[in-house]
């Protein structure tokens, strides 16, 4: 299995690189799916910092931070989503970086 190496915000700020941060709204059958587990997985694989939620509407949020490639492949796998899932919208919005380290399952809100 590849192993990615993450850096951390303040590495990325140390070392001058971009790092971009993007709140998405994920829509369609995107619950009972195993989507936040996937989501996980999937911006661990691509060395993202973040987190994952379900919305109490049915959607899953996520939050997702690290280079521009990264945050926009994993935003694309986003719109795909795991197999059992039928993504129908992806909203988009890019957001001052929160710093957060690592990628987290949180609670549903």
């Amino acid at each position: 299995m590849k192993r990615t190496l993450r850096l951390p915000a303040l590495a990325y700020h140390l070392k001058g690189m971009k790092r971009i941060a993007v709140l998405a709204l994920i829509r369609g059958r995107v619950q009972g799916v195993g989507f936040r587990w996937w989501a996980r997985g999937e911006a661990l694989r691509l060395g993202l910092d973040g987190w994952v939620r379900n919305r109490q509407d049915g959607s899953v949020e996520v939050l997702a931070a690290g280079g521009p490639d990264g945050v926009n492949r994993f935003l694309d796998l986003c719109a795909q989503g795991p197999a059992g899932a039928a993504v129908t919208f992806v909203e988009r919005s890019e957001i001052d970086d929160p710093g957060v380290a690592s990628f987290e399952e949180r609670a549903t809100i």
